[in-house]
């Protein structure tokens, strides 16, 4: 499912598909600023959304087997929660 998909199967339910639209990236908007800043978002039953810290690593380029210095980032990190895991496994 892509976002279209996704305003699609919302605005069957709110009835519009510019307010499914709005209100898909409020949400996305939200989640994205609040991860940035270092903030943890929790959505009970679905999951949560954090910041990792990766550090700075050396690294191998498969084609010329050089080994490479990769700098140290921060990533996204998402944890499902145990209602959509139980979902997904057939459980509920």
């Amino acid at each position: 499912m892509n976002k279209r998909e996704l305003v699609d199967a919302i605005s069957d339910r709110l009835g519009s598909k510019k307010a499914a639209a709005e209100a898909v990236d409020a949400i996305l908007e939200a989640i994205q600023t609040a991860v940035a800043k270092g903030d943890k978002v929790a959505i009970t039953g679905f999951g949560s959304f954090e910041r990792a810290d990766r550090p700075a690593r050396t690294a191998r380029n498969p084609s010329t087997g050089k080994t490479i210095q990769v700098p140290a980032t921060q990533v996204p990190k998402f944890k499902a929660g145990a209602d959509f895991k139980n979902l997904v496994a057939g459980k509920k």
